[in-house]
């Protein structure tokens, strides 16, 4: 969507100096610059380092909670209003696409840090989403599996 409003703001940049170009230097417009800006930040890789919080729990005081660093997600399970967590996931992540599209990737378990919690996931992999500034993945306890969706905290 800005990549089309950049170029569509340059047509009319171009169209507009066009109009008035025998009394006008012929030098582009500076607001030709920006389709490159906003070509730039279309390619730039999604930033998802940093704490989020599940977005659709049934109950404020009981969701899941996820910190995400360079190379690596971990999930908690939180009650209590904050002041109890369990352990859901720990694996791999490793940042793919844009800031602007959808994508997805597998993460692969940290069994060492997760074979001894009662609650964490046995899965091997995890598949999760980024989409519209949401990351959604699936989550299993005791037979009953729900999508969960977090949103990313402010610091």
């Amino acid at each position: 969507m800005k990549k089309s409003l950049a170029f569509i703001s340059l047509a009319l940049c171009i169209a507009l100096s066009a109009c008035g170009a025998q009394t006008r230097p012929q030098t582009p417009p500076e607001s030709a610059a920006s389709p490159t800006t906003a070509q730039s930040h279309a390619t730039e890789a999604a930033d998802l380092t940093g704490n989020w919080k599940q977005t659709n729990s049934l109950d404020p005081d009981a969701y899941q909670a996820a910190t995400i660093d360079e190379d690596s997600i971990t999930i908690n399970w939180v009650t209590n209003s904050g002041d109890t967590t369990s352990l859901y996931w720990v694996g791999t992540f490793k940042a793919s696409g844009t800031s602007t599209d959808s994508h997805s990737w597998t993460s692969k378990r940290d069994h060492k840090a997760t074979d001894s919690a009662i609650l964490a996931s046995g899965d091997d992999t995890k598949k999760f989403t980024f989409k519209d500034g949401e990351i959604s993945y699936e989550a299993g306890i005791m037979g009953t599996t729900t999508t969960v969706r977090l949103h990313k905290q402010s610091n």
